[in-house]
């Protein structure tokens, strides 16, 4: 699902005027397989990077910029997606709204302030789930997804 996030994402990703390519760093582990709406996770996979993306154009730093996706088994029977940019990060405030609906930090016409509450209803309702999200200013966000391993 990330990997084809990723296919979406391509044309964003490519150099521009203002900025260098953004690299892609993976991480991946060797995951099991889970039961899950593919659809709806792919949906928050793409909430969640489109937003990182955005978050580096406003950093508007010319080189080095980079979106790391890590995913690992946990020790309590979960699959953990880490998703980090190192874009401009969030203040406190506006990461303790992040997850409210019509919340947006965009420009009128650029966000529904739509995309982080149903990404974390997807999560956490549909998969049972959790999105939890750590932000410094000046140096990026990391998102961290973690859905349930059922018991075989």
């Amino acid at each position: 699902g990330l990997d084809s996030t990723l296919m979406i994402l391509q044309h964003r990703l490519k150099a521009n005027s203002h900025r260098s390519e953004i690299q892609i760093i993976r991480h991946f582990g060797n995951l099991p397989k889970i039961k899950c709406h593919p659809g709806h996770l792919n949906q928050v996979f793409l909430n969640i990077l489109t937003n990182a993306i955005d978050a580096i154009e406003a950093q508007n730093r010319p080189h080095s910029n980079h979106i790391t996706i890590t995913t690992t088994n946990t020790a309590d029977q979960q699959i953990c997606i880490a998703i980090a940019d190192n874009g401009v990060g969030m203040s406190e405030t506006v990461k303790s709204q992040i997850f409210n609906p019509f919340y947006t930090t965009k420009p009128i016409g650029k966000g529904t302030g739509l995309g982080l509450a149903i990404s974390y209803q997807i999560v956490t309702e549909m998969h049972q789930g959790q999105l939890a999200c750590c932000s410094t200013t000046g140096a990026g966000t990391e998102f961290i997804i973690k859905l349930p391993i059922p018991n075989s």
